[in-house]
């Protein structure tokens, strides 16, 4: 694998795939009493965020610590982090304390891009702006797998605010790598402009696209992102995009649900939509710590463990 993790398009297929099979083997340490493994002992993670996070922040803790890594954790809510500059200052910091790997979450797009030519430890991206989220994508993919069996073929369906979802756009370039049919269902207004330069199709009509999809993923809307009105009324958004028990009965028998979390429950999916067998919600939490300990094992210790 490269030195960082900063895109999905970074990952080959090979290094896709690989990422999942160690993933898969890691997860047999998690099913067991005692989850420690001795990989990384005296490997240092620092866990930068200058975002709010649970799932992501809680779940590489988590992974690096199953791996004996020593974890710092360094918020940075509240710091002026808007500027280049005091991102390098931190990374400096960082660069002295020994960093082996730093998992950033920033607003900015590109600030983990930044941070790799600073630091000469791994750089891990856990979202950057409305850019991407690597690792997100490739839990996505671990659960999709564990659920459909291989990816080649398989129609996945992501709906909601693409334009804000950094989640989305990885999604789109890994399943892509993994041979998978991506459709994006969206209001127009919440597509980016450079959509038509990724590599899925793209529907404004779910009811359409649901009877052929393997996986439906529910896109949150992110209204903390959103200074413009991007649709009428939430009651006209979950009309035409929300996952309720009618469209959710239009969908194969043996298709998946999937949502990255937080989820507005009501709006993009119904309750009783997130909690059915077939919603892999609960399990991509799970596989997250699995699949981020693959990835720091082999950013970090694959090459001598």
């Amino acid at each position: 694998m490269k030195r960082h993790l900063i895109s999905a398009a970074d990952l080959s297929r090979d290094e896709a795939l690989l990422i999942l099979d160690t993933a898969e083997e890691l997860a047999r340490v998690s099913e067991r009493s005692i989850k420690k493994l001795p990989t990384l002992r005296g490997r240092t993670v620092v866990n930068l965020f200058f975002e709010d996070s649970t799932r992501t922040r809680i779940s590489f803790e988590a992974a690096a610590k199953r791996l004996s890594a020593d974890v710092i954790n360094f918020s940075a809510k509240g710091s002026s982090v808007s500027k280049g500059e005091s991102l390098k200052d931190t990374a400096l910091t960082l660069e002295a304390m020994g960093a082996d790997a730093v998992v950033i979450r920033h607003s900015a797009s590109g600030a983990p891009h930044r941070l790799a030519t600073w630091v000469h430890g791994s750089v891990v991206n856990a979202g950057d702006g409305t850019h991407e989220h690597p690792t997100q994508a490739l839990l996505d993919a671990f659960s999709m797998r564990r659920r459909l069996g291989a990816l080649d073929g398989r129609k996945i369906t992501i709906v909601g605010d693409v334009l804000h979802s950094r989640v989305a756009r990885s999604n789109v370039l890994l399943l892509h790598t993994l041979g998978a049919e991506v459709t994006l269902v969206a209001p127009p207004t919440l597509l980016p402009v450079s959509v038509d330069t990724w590599p899925c199709a793209v529907s404004y009509d779910l009811d359409a696209v649901l009877p052929k999809s393997d996986a439906v993923m529910m896109l949150r809307v992110q209204k903390e992102r959103m200074n413009a009105a991007y649709f009428p009324s939430e009651r006209e958004y979950s009309r035409r995009y929300g996952l309720d028990r009618d469209r959710f009965a239009k969908m194969p028998d043996d298709a998946i649900v999937m949502h990255p979390g937080p989820m507005n429950r009501g709006m993009e999916i119904a309750a009783e939509v997130a909690d059915s067998p077939r919603s892999t919600i609960v399990e991509q939490v799970a596989n997250g710590v699995t699949i981020r300990m693959a990835v720091l094992y082999l950013l970090l210790g694959g090459d001598t463990a």
